[in-house]
């Protein structure tokens, strides 16, 4: 059986032999504080194989993300220089194979599925070949280690070394910030568990006018965008806002389609995506892999959408969910 632990090991693996690239690069004017930060989370991956199987302490994991907030947030990583294609040479390849570039980017969602939809029901001897309740995130890894096979035959390339070196330059450019989003996510589980919702709920009862449908609406779709705003991920803020308002006050209080609630709620939240820092994946790293001159060009770009969104899911609540 194929378990999802393998890959998480593959991608601590790759981190682990970034960062040791990364020590090793004069060019890197902070080139042991990044290696420090992405060995340090290379390592996690393994160490947390013991954590969930309880035979290794949790509270090491705890030190190392505190260590990692430390080295990123006194901006003690760095850009270096890779072993790689200059600019020149990137456009002329880009000429020369065209369309051809996509065909290992499409190759990760079509074994995705057909791990998902498939691979997920073969059996070996009675025992599933893919772990069960992992089937999607296997069918990502499978697809992810198929795409470089397929990148590396359709470009021709034997060296190993290569992707590693531009996935090295890709993970520089990013920085910090490719991490944002899980620590986000886990700090709206924590407001969860901490019952910020049922706090947040209490309020609105006390301030919304009974009856007022719309008034519950529109404070259920922009309460979700901007504890988007905050948080920086909209699957944060859903628990939050939905035991606040979604379901006790719209589904149970104004017998409101519960389907229908949630899941433009969620869309509304999305909004608040477009127009965070927060959303570093969205908004922040765009603009360093492009080298905008205007680090927040992309939520000043996406602001007007933004709105209108919010606008046509309040109504699309308002008039059909109910």
């Amino acid at each position: 059986m194929i378990r999802s632990e393998w890959f998480f090991w593959l991608v601590g693996a790759a981190f682990l032999v970034m960062a040791a690239q990364m020590a090793t690069d004069r060019t890197n004017p902070k080139r042991y504080g990044s290696a420090a930060f992405w060995g340090l989370l290379g390592g996690c991956f393994f160490y947390s194989t013991g954590v969930v199987q309880k035979s290794l302490p949790a509270e090491p994991l705890g030190v190392a993300v505190l260590a990692l907030i430390c080295i990123g947030g006194f901006n003690r990583t760095a850009k270096g220089v890779p072993d790689t294609t200059s600019e020149k040479q990137r456009t002329e390849l880009a000429a020369r194979w065209g369309n051809k570039l996509f065909i290992p980017a499409l190759t990760i969602p079509v074994v995705a599925v057909i791990c998902a939809a498939l691979v997920s029901k073969w059996r070996i001897g009675g025992e599933p070949i893919l772990e069960e309740g992992s089937e999607t995130i296997l069918g990502l890894g499978i697809g992810a280690v198929a795409a470089l096979l397929v990148g590396m035959a359709v470009l021709r390339e034997r060296r190993v070394s290569v992707p590693i070196h531009a996935g090295r330059g890709l993970l520089e450019s990013m920085g910090w910030a490719l991490l944002l989003p899980q620590l986000l996510a886990v700090l709206g589980a924590i407001f969860q568990a901490a019952g910020v919702g049922t706090q947040v709920g209490k309020i609105t009862e006390a301030i919304l006018p009974d009856g007022q449908r719309l008034a519950a609406v529109a404070l259920y779709c922009v309460g979700m965008a901007v504890f988007t705003v905050v948080m920086g991920n909209a699957f944060a803020a859903f628990p939050v806002m939905t035991a606040a308002v979604g379901w006790p006050v719209l589904v149970e209080g104004m017998d409101g389609n519960a389907a229908a609630i949630l899941a433009i709620g969620m869309l509304a939240g999305f909004c608040g995506t477009l127009v965070t820092p927060m959303a570093a994946n969205f908004n922040i790293v765009p603009a360093a892999l492009l080298e905008l001159k205007d680090q927040y060009g992309p939520i000043k770009a996406q602001a007007p959408t933004a709105a209108a969104m919010l606008g046509c899911n309040i109504a699309l609540i308002y008039f059909f969910a109910f």
